[in-house]
């Protein structure tokens, strides 16, 4: 389905709250009758559609040009909204909600027969979450349904953190978008497999493996990389992710960056730089991005994607990425980095 206009509904702070009501309520109505509607979360951008509406899920993965085997996460406000979508709620899930729901966090259980199989990829487990964002919570309990919602953005480019990012991928592919303003934490949710014996990050996120292990001891970090043929239990597990439109490579001496980027310079080619506000001014490229400061990684996850869109306004054809610190949000910093990479990394 192809739409000559997208609408766009402003909810920011600033905006008039009877205005925001309406809007809300209408962009709820449309999920409701099976459109997709992209809307603000505390991670990034989602692109929600009723979770237990198959023909809406299918517009959800034709919109972002999304593979259909990679499953999608479920949004519920409340609850409540749990209980239809799993067969089962174990005691760790229970701690791990109480601790970190609502937030960044989603836990894959195994699934109920009401959710469709296009939502788990064919899988008999579930990812759900319950954003934080207060956009998002009332949006939810407006459409009163669970609401499955990846990032709102063109499958492998680098995910939506603003409402800006979301138009220019999707409009005229989706329904609407509600502007929300910028989002806080700038990366995916942590992807959290409790539906085994032990509880298994599949993709870090804004809570960190120590967040997480102060409330499950027993929690392990998947190191395995999915090969060709295997179904990932998560999104963000198969295929490149996160990419800008330029060739990306991180490399872990920085001084060897300079080289990289004369040499590439004096072959024609537009060159970039990934890097932090106290080495800026170090680098001579076509453009500079700084990802925030050393040891700030809470901004560096936050300006990340849309530093990496930048890099496309600037048409630049190179890339190169200094790495960061893996501890805490670093951890999924460079798991953004290194598929946004392919893999390319200069040790």
């Amino acid at each position: 389905m192809s739409y000559i206009q997208t609408k766009r509904w402003n909810v920011n702070k600033s905006m008039n709250l009877q205005n925001k009501e309406k809007y809300l309520q209408e962009a709820a109505q449309w999920i409701k009758q099976g459109n997709v509607v992209a809307f603000p979360t505390e991670t990034v951008y989602g692109l929600g559609g009723n979770a237990l509406d198959s023909d809406a899920v299918k517009e959800i993965f034709r919109a972002k040009g999304r593979p259909n085997d990679n499953p999608l996460i479920v949004h519920i406000a409340d609850r409540a909204q749990l209980d239809e979508l799993v067969t089962e709620i174990p005691e760790v899930a229970e701690k791990l909600m109480k601790a970190y729901w609502p937030g960044p966090l989603t836990l894959i259980f195994k699934a109920s027969d009401r959710v469709p199989s296009d939502v788990t990829a064919g899988l008999d487990t579930v990812a759900v979450r319950m954003p934080s964002h207060p956009v998002a919570r009332e949006l939810l309990l407006k459409a009163d349904v669970p609401v499955a919602a990846p990032s709102a953005n063109l499958s492998g480019r680098p995910s939506p953190t603003t409402a800006d990012h979301v138009w220019t991928d999707l409009a005229g592919r989706i329904a609407g978008v509600i502007d929300g303003g910028p989002t806080g934490v700038g990366l995916e949710s942590t992807v959290l497999d409790i539906s085994g014996q032990h509880p298994v990050i599949f993709r870090p996120g804004g809570i960190t493996l120590e967040q997480i292990a102060e409330v499950a001891a027993d929690v392990e970090l998947d190191q395995a990389l999915v090969t060709e043929g295997q179904a990932p239990k998560s999104p963000g597990m198969k295929y490149t992710h996160y990419a800008p439109k330029g060739s990306l490579t991180l490399v872990r001496d920085p001084d060897r960056i300079h080289e990289l980027v004369a040499s590439e310079t004096a072959q024609g080619n537009r060159v970039g730089v990934l890097t932090t506000e106290n080495r800026q001014h170090k680098y001579k490229a076509d453009f500079v991005f700084a990802c925030g400061a050393d040891g700030d990684l809470a901004k560096t996850a936050a300006l990340l994607y849309n530093g990496l869109r930048q890099f496309d306004d600037h048409h630049i054809d190179v890339i190169y990425s200094e790495v960061f610190p893996e501890s805490g949000v670093g951890a999924a910093v460079m798991n953004r980095l290194l598929k946004a990479a392919g893999g390319r990394i200069i040790e």
